[in-house]
């Protein structure tokens, strides 16, 4: 058991965290004002995974802890390929959708500050966004994630449609056999 505990603190002292947005919340009360903090940090290994988490606290550095807490708790695996998305896609909620597009070795990640971060600290190194409509800090996070759960492998799709991988790749148009760059 504490051999467990051990392997998993190991796991998530590589992590790569980010604090995306601080946020002051007034309370108007009969002495004043009382100010509280929220904070959204988002947390990655750099090999696909990634999750963000939202704190509130009285202060700045307990709501970024509890952010990044929540952030840890709440990884998943996305699917990467050379650095890259497998294939076009648009996330969306509330008022904001965000595209994710393929790019080519040595492009870099071409996004807001919001939308970099989550691409960043899951380990992707060339994709094309565009954030459209609103650019609320949430709703962009969200948005994000949206797109991210959206994308399949090559690996996936074949399995998906009862396609062989072989006829998946024949027209699949990301990769090092595509740019020739790689083998």
């Amino acid at each position: 058991m504490s051999n467990n505990r051990q392997s998993k603190k190991e796991e998530q002292s590589n992590l790569v965290e980010k604090t995306i947005y601080i946020n002051r919340v007034a309370k108007v009360v009969k002495g004043g004002r009382r100010f509280n903090f929220t904070a959204m940090v988002v947390a990655g290994d750099g090999e696909g995974s990634v999750g963000t988490g939202f704190g509130k606290a009285n202060q700045v550095p307990e709501a970024i802890r509890k952010a990044s807490e929540k952030s840890k708790n709440a990884l998943r695996k996305y699917p990467i390929i050379e650095g890259t998305v497998p294939h076009y896609v648009i996330g969306k909620y509330g008022a904001s959708s965000v595209m994710l597009r393929p790019a080519s070795p040595g492009t870099g990640v071409i996004a807001s500050s919001t939308v970099r971060s989550i691409l960043d600290a899951a380990g992707y190194s060339n994709v094309l966004t565009k954030v459209i409509g609103s650019n609320n800090a949430h709703n962009v996070v969200k948005a994000t994630l949206d797109a991210l759960q959206r994308l399949e492998s090559p690996e996936q799709y074949a399995f998906r449609t009862g396609k062989s991988i072989e006829d998946v790749m024949a027209n699949y148009t990301v990769g090092s056999h595509v740019w020739k760059t790689g083998n």
